[in-house]
Parts: C-alpha cells; structure tokens; sequence
C-alpha cells in the first residue's frame, strides 16, 4: 500500500514490520514495484521503496531537475528512516536511481551506510560517448541558429534519440537530458563507504565494462556480476540484490 512522504511530494511502498534499514531507488520510466521481489520474504525485509518524482504516484519535479535535485528532494525520507533506526541506511539503486543514490550517499554521508549500485551509468562508456548522428547534428545546428524552430528541433531530437528518451513524457525530457549529460567520477573519492556492484553481464544499456572500470576508482567497492542476465537485475535476479543488501545490513 502506498504511502506519501515529505510532506506529500514522493509516494512509496513500506515492507516488514520493523523500522526501515533499506531505501530502494529505481530505475527511468520505472516505479518502486520493480523491487517486490527483492524485498519478499521469507523474510520480508524491512524497506522502503519509492516512486521517484515524476514516476509512480509521485508528483512530477517544478523545474529540470538533476540527480542532486533528487537526492535533495527524498533526503527528508532518508533523515526520518535513519532516525527510527537509530543510525544510517543501506540505499539499493537501479539505473537512474543509483545516480540518486550517489548524491544521496555524498551529500548526506552521515545517514548512508552502505550502497548497492546496479546498471548505473557511473562513467562514460570506453572510447567516450558516440558522435551523435549527421542528422541530428545539422538540426542541432540549425536551431542554434534559429533556422529550426523549438517544435521541429524536438521532433529531430526524439527521431534520433534513445527509447529512454522517445518514452519520456514531454514535461521530463529536460530532466532527462539532464541527467543524461551528468558525471559522478569526481565524486567517486568522497564516497568512502562499502558499495557493492551488482551487474548484468549482457547488460546492454550500462555495460559491464563500466562497472568493471568503476570498481577499480572506489575507494571501498567489490564487483558482482550475473551471468546471462542484462539491465534488469531487479527483475532478473533479484536474489542477487537480496543477498548483497542483507550482506550489508547495518
């Protein structure tokens, strides 16, 4: 059953019967039942899984928003469960919700005691990101120069954009691309708690190579990896997930 938090801004789903010790992030387009898996018993564990703003039952963000803004939005969720619990959380992040967890992790280090990070793009793919293409570079230029007007660039851009972006509803593609365009390596020094990768090896939004590079530039990090499986962890082995959360468990 859902429920609100901070003040009505972010929905999410409470398990177990015990004060919280795990916050749970998903990923894009996605809501807090991806994790219903990961959290069932036996037994159940005591957790909270948000709708992030803009997803769920959770209202949209006011403004562009970027994973910062996030964190700072649901940090009021993470103060009330640390304080029940008498001391800091583990936070369970997929994807777009690993970059939250992140910020979480940086910016509010005393409630965080640990992450677990799957399918989050913490660096850019080897070799950098691909040159965008032809088409979408001359649209992109022509607007710049007002030869294309807002309406015919934005249908260039979900012509040659990802499936993330095309299945975006319009009022959160600037958060979006936002998102998108952030990097989280200059970060990596200051997170000095356990984190825990747990990867898809087929993995073909984020892959593996990513996290196998990143594990290598945290300071206290260890890499899982799943065989057979790709971007859906939570939904492909949430096992995995379990077992690395409770190994954890503060």
């Amino acid at each position: 059953m859902l429920r609100s938090f901070a003040s009505g801004t972010v929905f999410g789903a409470a398990t177990g019967d015990e004060a919280p010790w795990l916050l749970a992030l998903h990923g894009w387009r996605r809501t807090h039942a991806d994790f219903a898996r990961v959290l069932a018993g036996p037994p159940v564990l005591d957790a909270l899984a948000l709708d992030l703003p803009g997803f769920g039952a959770s209202p949209l963000p006011p403004s562009p928003w970027g994973s910062a803004d996030y964190a700072a939005a649901i940090a009021p969720v993470l103060e009330e469960m640390a304080a029940q619990r008498g001391g800091p959380v583990v936070v369970l992040g997929h994807s777009f919700g690993g970059r939250v967890a992140l910020q979480l992790a940086e910016r509010f280090s005393e409630l965080v005691a640990a992450l677990v990070l799957t399918g989050v793009p913490l660096l850019p793919p080897a070799g950098g990101a691909p040159r965008p293409a032809r088409g979408y570079r001359l649209a992109r230029w022509a607007h710049r120069r007002g030869l294309l007007s807002d309406e015919r660039f934005e249908a260039k851009r979900l012509q040659y954009g990802s499936e993330d972006l095309r299945g975006t509803p319009a009022a959160l593609r600037p958060t979006f691309v936002r998102l998108v365009n952030e990097r989280y390596d200059g970060q990596f020094p200051q997170l000095r708690l356990p984190v825990v990768l747990v990867w898809g090896a087929l993995d073909d939004v984020v892959p593996l190579e990513v996290a196998e590079r990143a594990v290598g530039l945290l300071p206290d990090a260890r890499l899982e990896c799943c065989a057979g499986v790709g971007h859906m962890v939570p939904l492909e082995r949430p096992d995995a997930l379990r077992s690395a959360v409770l190994g954890l468990r503060p």
